[in-house]
């Protein structure tokens, strides 16, 4: 497929250079005024003609790309629902049609996942995407047998060991994204402290965790940085329910930290579990991935998400173009790949839209940094890490895409 697209990339090219070579021509002639007149329409027609070729360059590029995508859910759990609309967005921008995308669903981080990986080779797909931290090894080792095929990973972080030239690693920053709805939180716990009903003792907040891994580690500490910045009290107690996704546990587990005197429930689990449990106890929540206002609209403010269409429409072009893929990428608020969703204008705290835009602003132009060594104290003391902090900040997903952060600093507690 590559080698069709240079092809027609150079044609285009020599169409073009044709053209330029005619207006040249025309420019420096002192030819009579019929004869330039006659040049000028021949160099418009050549200039039409190199124009349509360069489109048609474009569109026959498009229409030969197969895409393949391996989901560790389907789009009735949040974390691949938006890797789906990232990959549809990414297509349609890119005038990719959906029958050039083949999807697989539901694939648990097992062998099912090579197994997966191998069909979409052999269906001739040009790049393939696997979406789950688990999926990493068994996409890799497909890889391995098909060196001309794109394999790109989210959320791994073995791509640049690997030693091979087709894989590839990706995230973003979602840790901004977390630590802004942190902000929206933590302006929602003043509001319950200036009102009387809760004291600055009380503002505890519970995080539903799935796995005690890196990832999970630097979100729910964005999170709790994001609103230790409006209430310096704040404590958190994050409980795992050691799965992605399951429902039940996740209600369980909110309903647990709720019992334990949480305030404020905040979640990196994919389902909306969380959020019904809050709902039921009149606890005010935050989100992942989706709004949660359909199913908690009286206690859910907001969610971090990722737009991933910014990661696919980069990795897609790459192949459409014959260039390289980045081996580890991650972008953030300033590239547009995290955001929060729509806050729930009917519960939020006065100000909080203020709040957002300050933060976010700072993210943007790189004034705020989420993980400033001088906000925080890991057992009582301000965090040394001889690879990760300089400059005065933990550097997240800069040195390698996968969140590294896995520290447990003070005012937050595991149980």
């Amino acid at each position: 497929m590559k080698k069709k697209l240079l092809a027609v990339l150079l044609c285009a090219a020599m169409t073009a250079s044709l053209a330029a070579c005619g207006s040249s021509s025309s420019s420096s002639s002192d030819s009579s005024s019929d004869t330039a007149t006659e040049e000028t329409s021949e160099d418009t027609e050549e200039a039409e003609a190199a124009e349509e070729t360069e489109d048609t360059a474009e569109a026959s590029a498009a229409s030969d790309i197969t895409i393949g995508v391996i989901y560790v859910g389907d789009e009735n759990e949040g974390y691949s629902a938006s890797h789906i609309n990232g990959v549809a967005a990414a297509a349609e921008a890119l005038g990719i049609s959906s029958d050039q995308i083949i999807e697989k669903t539901n694939i648990p981080e097992d062998e099912t996942c090579y197994d997966a990986a191998v069909d979409l080779a052999e269906q001739g797909c040009d790049i393939i995407f696997a979406t789950s931290f688990g999926h990493e090894d068994y996409l890799f080792q497909a890889a391995s047998e098909y060196p001309e095929i794109e394999f790109c990973h989210a959320t791994g972080y073995q791509a640049a060991s690997y030693g091979l030239d087709n894989v590839h690693n990706y995230f973003d920053y979602i840790f901004e994204a977390r630590y802004v709805s942190g902000v929206v939180a933590g302006m929602k716990i003043q509001e319950m402290i200036d009102n009387g009903e809760i004291t600055e003792d009380e503002a505890k907040i519970g995080y539903v965790g799935a796995y005690p891994y890196a990832e999970v580690i630097s979100g729910f500490t964005a999170f709790y940085l994001g609103a230790k910045s409006i209430v310096d009290s704040v404590t958190m107690e994050v409980k795992y329910t050691n799965s992605w996704a399951d429902i039940s546990l996740e209600n369980e587990t909110a309903q647990a930290l709720i019992a334990d005197g949480c305030i404020m429930i905040g979640q990196h689990a994919d389902t909306t579990g969380a959020p019904s449990a809050c709902e039921d106890a009149g606890v005010y929540c935050v989100g992942y991935n989706i709004d949660m206002t359909s199913v908690a609209p009286s206690v859910a403010l907001t969610s971090s998400t990722n737009n991933w269409e910014v990661y696919y429409e980069y990795a897609i072009s790459c192949v459409l173009n014959g260039e390289s893929i980045a081996t580890d990428w991650a972008a953030g608020y300033a590239e547009g790949a995290v955001l929060i969703t729509d806050l729930n204008e009917d519960i939020v705290a006065e100000g909080t839209q203020e709040a957002v835009d300050a933060a976010e602003a700072a993210l943007k132009d790189g004034s705020l940094h989420v993980f400033d060594t001088s906000t925080f104290t890991v057992d009582g003391e301000e965090l040394v890490d001889e690879t990760y902090v300089y400059d005065g900040y933990y550097h997240e997903s800069e040195l390698a895409s996968a969140p590294s952060f896995a520290y447990i600093i003070d005012g937050i507690t595991e149980k």
